[in-house]
């Protein structure tokens, strides 16, 4: 008996063992529940079918060509491409300044693209695409084109013997071989652009009309390029470069401070264009300073090298404020606070708005930190129950009026209002403004968890779902959404439009909401011990900064100034940001409401605001723009309170003053918030 019950332990204790050494399964991430929108495109019509079954980019900056008809513009640095009735165009686009809006005029071909005999009715196939690369494949016509952001060629892979037709809207001065070659045409057009054509074997260059040429029965590469001014080195650099060219490029993230891209090519030396936010953080690269293109986003440089390494200077991913709160001031933040806890009790919000809601939460979320900075611990009970009230009904499922379900088709989280109606929840069900909705609830989230964890690890499975509608880093990562769904890896910030085709491409408006996803992001990985998240939000918020420094931050004669002087003399914030246009104006304000303009690249108030704001100087330009609207009919408190609180950036007393005697506040900000943010600057100035 005794012999039994000893091989019975062994036996026991051998199970257990050769269990150990089986892989786990790793719990499915957690999904709302699926839900069938009645509003979405169907992405079968232009991606290849064997992508339909992962997640699908929903704000990328190829979208256009996935909407409608598929034949609207999108601005792939350098040119300005469409893909309309069997053939691709692409301009070399101008831009006007004024005091409204930077701006180009409507598309109109430079070159188009296409097989001789092919089917008008045909459209493009998306059969690859990647953070800075869109394949697209014209199957009747035997064609693809590489479109890999950046490159100054436009690359055609000709798969099959075709007659290639080149056309253009403009008249064609002259078009000839270049010294008996072959291999590679100049092209004159009347417009006084000159355009080099390279094929990968020889052929004839055929003039059929005044605006046509046709290369007779071709295969293997074609690859234009215009030539962006008359120094005879720019042509030489284009010859140099001619026969290496990308098929894709792919984005990695290294860690918290480190970005790199990589690009598959064919050939040699690859030349690539750098837009000045790139100039700024590369390291080790072979730079081409004299040979540019314009763009709107500054002017485009030449780098040489199939990878680049970008280090874009880290920032402090913080609870609290990075200098701490003057003593003297504690005293005045508690009875604001207590003030303002005592408010969450006494009045309910009535909004099912998932982006109202969600600030309402990111404020009273405020609220717990800034107590807990000041040692005002006694109202952080009644905060804490005030956040797993509000929070819960949306992660449960239990909200009435609006929740979050997840769609299966484009692969990411919608909302029951927006599920039927694109206008509901300002278009989250066509996938607008993912991170500024979701943002919001992640850092109430975070702070949540961190004040009581054990609610924190209960509803982990909830938050991760969250983060990773927009901040999945890919397929190993979570399945069920689309990588980094809003941030664009190439331009290094996010796009809020969805799947909406816009003639100008995507767009965003408030960059410092976007800052405040990945902040959030970056604080929920602290939270849980995510390094992975914290790096990535950390990275991603640092990106989102220095771009929103670069491009919407107007500096007129300044540093970092790409605006030309009709715009930048009448301007300090670009109010809408498009990929081929700049607009003074706001969504919901006219270019007049300069309080708003600011307003809405400041909110909310956080710790990592001073970093977004870091230049006194042109936080004193900025606020000195817009003061004089704070006087104008229709402006409101809500909207001074941030203009004051950039003042106290460099000018302490005067904004503090003022901030006390506001009397109404925008719903994701507080007086506490306020009176947290002046006492916790370091400068003051009378």
């Amino acid at each position: 008996m005794k012999i039994n019950m000893l091989s019975s332990l062994a036996l026991v204790v051998c199970v257990l063992c050769f269990s150990a050494l089986i892989p786990q399964a790793t719990p499915a991430p957690f999904l709302f529940p699926e839900a069938q929108s009645t509003i979405l495109p169907d992405p079968s019509t232009f991606f290849a079918p064997n992508l339909l079954s992962s997640p699908l980019p929903t704000n990328s900056f190829f979208q256009n060509f996935v909407l409608n008809n598929g034949d609207q513009p999108e601005y792939i640095h350098p040119y300005t491409i469409r893909s309309a009735n069997s053939s691709l165009s692409l301009a070399y686009p101008s831009f006007s300044y004024n005091s409204t809006a930077v701006s180009t005029t409507p598309f109109e071909a430079d070159l188009t693209i296409f097989a001789s005999n092919s089917n008008k009715n045909g459209h493009h196939v998306v059969s690859d695409f990647n953070d800075l690369s869109v394949t697209l494949d014209f199957p009747s016509s035997n064609l693809r084109f590489y479109l890999v952001r950046g490159t100054p060629f436009l690359t055609c892979f000709v798969y099959r013997p075709t007659s290639v037709s080149l056309s253009t809207n403009h008249k064609i001065v002259s078009a000839s071989s270049a010294s008996g070659s072959n291999t590679k045409f100049i092209v004159k057009l009347d417009n006084d652009q000159t355009w080099l054509v390279y094929t990968s074997s020889p052929t004839e260059l055929i003039d059929s009309d005044s605006s046509t040429l046709s290369l007779k029965k071709i295969s293997g590469i074609i690859r234009v390029a215009v030539v962006p001014d008359p120094d005879p080195k720019s042509e030489k650099v284009l010859d140099h470069f001619s026969s290496c060219y990308p098929i894709s490029g792919a984005a990695v993230l290294e860690n918290s401070n480190t970005l790199s891209y990589k690009f598959e090519k064919k050939g040699g030396d690859l030349l690539v264009l750098a837009h000045p936010l790139h100039l700024k953080l590369l390291s080790n690269a072979t730079v081409l300073q004299n040979f540019k293109y314009r763009s709107i986003d500054g002017d485009l440089v030449g780098i040489v090298g199939d990878s680049w390494l970008l280090a874009p200077k880290p920032i402090p991913v913080t609870w609290n404020s990075v200098g701490g709160v003057k003593k003297d001031a504690i005293s005045e933040i508690k009875s604001a606070i207590r003030r303002d806890v005592d408010a969450l009790s006494s009045t309910e919000s009535s909004t099912k708005s998932s982006y109202f809601y969600g600030k309402l939460v990111a404020r009273a979320a405020r609220l717990a930190l800034i107590a807990e900075e000041v040692a005002c611990s006694d109202v952080i009970p009644a905060i804490r129950t005030y956040l797993s009230d509000k929070i819960e009904p949306w992660l449960d499922g239990a909200f009435s009026g609006n929740g979050f379900l997840y769609d299966k088709t484009w692969g990411g989280i919608i909302t029951k209002s927006s599920r039927t109606d694109p206008t509901a929840d300002f278009g989250f069900g066509i996938y607008n403004d993912h991170h500024f909705h979701l943002g919001y609830f992640i850092y109430g989230i975070s702070v949540l968890a961190k004040i009581d964890p054990k609610w924190g690890e209960k509803y982990k499975p909830q938050a991760y779902s969250l983060v990773e509608d927009f901040l999945n880093k890919g397929k190993q990562s979570n399945p069920n959404y689309t990588r980094l769904r809003c941030f664009d890896l190439y331009k290094m910030h996010s796009w809020a439009g969805g799947l909406t085709e816009f003639p100008d491409g995507r767009n965003q408006e408030s960059t410092s909401e976007a800052v405040n996803a990945y902040y959030a992001a970056a604080l929920m990985g602290k939270v849980y011990k995510d390094a992975q998240l914290e790096a990535t939000g950390s990275l991603l918020t640092a990106l989102e900064i220095q771009a929103a420094q670069m491009w919407w931050h107007v500096r007129e004669g300044g540093k970092n100034q790409i605006y030309k002087k009709g715009f930048a003399k009448k301007n300090r914030v670009v109010g809408i940001l498009w990929a081929i246009k700049r607009d003074s104006k706001l969504w919901f304000a006219t270019a007049k409401a300069k309080e708003a303009r600011l307003g809405i690249q400041m909110l909310p108030i956080l710790p990592v605001t001073e970093v977004l704001f870091s230049d006194e100087g042109f936080a004193s330009e900025l606020v000195n723009w817009a003061l004089p609207a704070f006087r104008r009919k229709g402006a409101t408190d809500r909207w001074k309170g941030f203009g004051y609180a950039l003042q106290g950036m460099y000018d302490k007393e005067r904004a503090l003053e003022k901030i006390r005697s506001l009397k109404d506040f925008d719903d994701g900000n507080s007086l506490s918030n306020l009176l947290w943010w002046i006492h916790s600057r370091s400068t003051s100035v009378g």
